[in-house]
């Protein structure tokens, strides 16, 4: 059999750049605005600012920082360092039944600050087990908000209605239930309804 003659092109290699190769979503995004715009008259301003609420939507917000949660901690608890925070009698009541604390530990200050500031601005709209309305009911104590109650308004009927409502689809014995959440539920009604005697 004859060989082929060998191929006289020099051959050509292309440089390809990380720029060339990676997907380039702020263009793409920006095209498809553009192609909605003019495919269906909607104003381009709208479409952007209808696609940055999604982008924010899909983006939570990150995790707090050791520093940024000292910070918040010491100006909750009124003092300007560590040191100080230490000493403070509100911090030592404040923390007394939460075992052995590190001040420089992202996990504990996260638990300082979900049981005394608030909730964290990433898990603010949490989803997932054990998410109730925007709340996880296993990090956080906010019966109020789980329920959808209003502190304020709300009735003791108001709040059995709520119990009711969610007792319905986390009891046990439901289908969709799960123990649980249902003991974390009970616990928040009874915060909520139960009478304490007052002594004279």
């Amino acid at each position: 059999m004859p060989k082929k003659a060998a191929s006289t092109k020099p051959k050509t290699t292309r440089a390809t750049s990380r720029e060339e190769t990676k997907p380039d979503p702020q263009g793409a995004i920006a095209a498809e605005i553009q192609r909605l715009s003019d495919t269906y008259g909607i104003s381009k301003e709208l479409l952007e600012n209808f696609a940055r609420f999604v982008v924010r939507q899909l983006q939570p917000p990150p995790r707090l920082s050791v520093k940024e949660l000292q910070k918040a901690i010491y100006n909750h608890f009124g003092v300007k360092n560590a040191a100080e925070l230490r000493k403070s009698a509100s911090f030592k009541l404040a923390t007394s039944g939460m075992g052995k604390l590190s001040l420089s530990n992202i996990d504990d200050l996260e638990r300082i600050y979900r049981q005394h500031i608030g909730i964290l601005p990433n898990e603010e709209g949490e989803e997932g087990y054990g998410c109730i309305n925007g709340i996880n009911i296993f990090k956080y104590d906010l019966p109020w908000r789980v329920f959808g109650l209003d502190p304020d308004r709300a009735t003791d009927e108001d709040i059995k209605a709520a119990f009711y409502r969610l007792s319905k689809i986390y009891h046990p014995d439901s289908p969709t239930g799960d123990d649980k959440i249902f003991q974390r539920l009970t616990l928040f009604y009874k915060s909520l309804t139960e009478k304490f005697e007052q002594w004279l």
